[in-house]
């Protein structure tokens, strides 16, 4: 196997598992739409650094760097929308107005 087929090999595999290190997360917080444990700042600061880093990636050949990073931008932007919605309570959102 030679150097180029071993990386572009750790670059899918790589790519595989910080994937699938997410799901548990995103499914999580779609399933219980409790994101009180996450931060709004980490949340927003995630969404701004993956805009970017898209102008670095931009400039990379099309390859696994696409497919992750295509990822993340993804699930930080549902992590976003779902904390705005949920936490924030933008309109439309699940909330039970509490009557006083």
């Amino acid at each position: 196997m030679d150097i180029q087929s071993l990386q572009l090999f750790a670059g899918f595999t790589s790519t595989a598992m910080f994937v699938t290190s997410n799901l548990p997360m995103l499914l999580k917080a779609y399933k219980t739409k409790n994101l009180k444990s996450y931060s709004f700042g980490h949340i927003a600061m995630s969404n701004l650094g993956n805009l970017i880093h898209w102008l670095y990636v931009s400039s990379l050949p099309v390859g696994p760097i696409w497919f992750l990073h295509g990822f993340f931008t993804a699930a930080t932007a549902l992590m976003l929308f779902w904390y705005l919605r949920y936490e924030m309570g933008w309109p439309g959102s699940n909330r039970s107005e509490n009557p006083t």
